[in-house]
């Protein structure tokens, strides 16, 4: 994954299988009235796939109801659950990080995300059918 270009070549043995655009994080700042912040960048480095889920479910982190302006709700609220946001497919690459959909697809090619890598939907199919748990991840 470039996160320069906000492009992603998926390789099968060492051979090129598919490319295309992504979006990666935004590096935007967002900072609360008692001093929590967060900044949306996607990590760099060599990660592993550490988990593939079908039809995921985002659990709401607190930075999303603050960014919406919202009070933040108990941890396990049902408010914090999102059904169909992350499209058909998520791949963990860890600490929260996931590859997995977009509703928003005019925007990949953009630096859009709170760290996580947006892929298409066929994108996204052909990279979760050809990792496997353990497959390695190279984000610069």
């Amino acid at each position: 994954v470039n996160t320069t270009d906000n492009t992603f070549k998926l390789y099968n043995k060492g051979r090129l299988i598919r490319e295309g655009q992504c979006s990666t994080g935004s590096y935007t700042l967002l900072v609360t009235g008692d001093q929590r912040q967060w900044i949306f960048e996607t990590p760099k480095g060599i990660f592993r796939v550490q988990g593939k889920t079908k039809y995921p479910v985002w659990k709401k982190p607190d930075w999303a109801f603050i960014e919406e302006g919202l009070d933040v709700p108990p941890d396990y609220s049902p408010e914090r659950y999102e059904y169909g946001v992350l499209g058909d497919y998520a791949l963990s690459i860890g600490n929260g990080y996931l590859i997995h959909g977009t509703l928003y697809k005019r925007l990949l090619g953009m630096p859009v995300t709170h760290g996580c890598i947006r892929l298409d939907d066929e994108d996204l199919e052909a990279v979760y059918n050809n990792l496997e748990i353990g497959s390695r991840v190279f984000i610069f």
